[in-house]
């Protein structure tokens, strides 16, 4: 029974690498030009804010999908399961890996979006707002594409534990990463 539960844990951990890398990553390769393009919501606030920009998206998508192969590639290697069930179908682990990236980063936005609607400005913090909604929306994208997939390592107790406890502790310590590394402004 333990062994069962830890192996949901890590397993759930493990399979939501791209979407854990692909967020912190957008800050890494982000700069340039807004997704919003500085335009205002008809509430008069910025859609998203300059938080959110196109090489950001690309970069942390990128970065999010690249360990995505990665992982794949150690499984295929070792034996280890990345994903048990495609593991004969490289291509569809990768396209889940872009699924969980891309929309980490969606999600991301997501969240900025509300916390504009709701008056809060870029960098304010939003507790579980921040910490969350890129993964919920990942899954909810998983959800959709490959639903047995997300109801076999994704919908179960250990596994909604893991994510959801620690992904805001992960969060959280990247963030003090960035914001000593220089590339954020503030450490939440």
């Amino acid at each position: 029974m333990l062994h069962t539960i830890l192996l949901q844990a890590i397993a759930a951990l493990w399979l939501a690498m791209p979407a854990l890398v692909a967020n912190p990553s957008a800050v890494i390769f982000g700069g340039g030009t807004p997704m919003d393009f500085g335009l205002q919501f008809r509430d008069g606030r910025r859609i998203l804010g300059d938080g959110k920009t196109w090489r950001g998206l690309a970069g942390g998508g990128a970065a999010g999908a690249f360990i995505g192969v990665i992982q794949q590639i150690i499984a295929q290697s070792t034996g280890i399961p990345y994903f048990p069930e495609f593991s004969s179908d490289a291509l569809t682990a990768v396209i889940i890996a872009v699924i969980l990236s891309y929309g980490a980063l969606l999600g991301d936005s997501v969240g900025s979006f509300i916390k504009r609607r709701l008056g809060i400005g870029r960098g304010e913090r939003a507790f579980l707002l921040d910490q969350l909604t890129f993964l919920i929306i990942a899954l909810l994208l998983v959800f959709l594409a490959y639903p047995q997939f997300f109801f076999t390592y994704f919908w179960n107790i250990p596994a909604i534990i893991t994510l959801f406890v620690l992904t805001p502790i992960l969060h959280r310590i990247v963030n003090i990463i960035g914001y000593r590394m220089g590339k954020k402004d503030v450490p939440w």
